[in-house]
């Protein structure tokens, strides 16, 4: 079966990458549904990630976060961010290839540590080397990341909106390809 033009857009990347707010302007772009899925997880345990986390642990998270992602994309089509982690899992990436194409924001260092900066809802880099931290993370799941259908590289100097566009290009040169 080839992938077709209303199909499900998931995108992967290191936090500070862009996913949500890219992934509004793509929704836009395609008039399709826009899903964060940290938000949908949630809204599906009614407290938030952090909470999740302490609660339950990563692997508790990670659990909830399969079901939650398998859901949207069975419930699609739309666009949807996931978490850093996500595509890590590898159910979650057989779902993804399954049910979507799947689109890498990859962004470097400076970057990530720039936007990072700005926020302090990243459990992650609290109280911590906010660069080491993410250079690691960089150093483990790129290899996966780069297991996605589509890779752009994030550009600082484009608005949202200007990666939406090049996304969503991207993403229809692809499909294009594989119909």
């Amino acid at each position: 079966m080839g992938k077709s033009r209303d199909q499900n857009i998931v995108l992967v990347g290191l936090m500070g990458a862009g996913k949500t707010r890219v992934g509004r302007e793509i929704a836009k772009l395609l008039h399709m549904r826009f899903a964060d899925a940290d938000r949908e997880i949630e809204e599906a345990a009614g407290c938030s990630v952090q909470e999740i986390f302490d609660l339950y642990g990563e692997t508790g998270f990670r659990e909830g976060e399969v079901r939650v992602i398998e859901r949207l994309l069975t419930e699609g089509p739309l666009v949807l961010a996931t978490g850093g982690g996500a595509f890590m899992n590898e159910a979650t990436r057989a779902n993804i290839k399954r049910l979507a194409v799947s689109v890498w924001l990859k962004a470097d260092l400076d970057l990530l540590v720039e936007r990072t900066a700005r926020t302090s809802h990243r459990p992650l880099l609290q109280n911590t080397d906010s660069r080491a931290v993410l250079e690691a993370l960089m150093e483990k799941r790129y290899p996966v990341y780069a297991q996605a259908d589509v890779t752009v590289e994030c550009n600082a100097d484009l608005s949202p909106r200007a990666m939406g566009h090049k996304v969503r290009d991207a993403v229809l040169e692809y499909l294009d390809g594989h119909a």
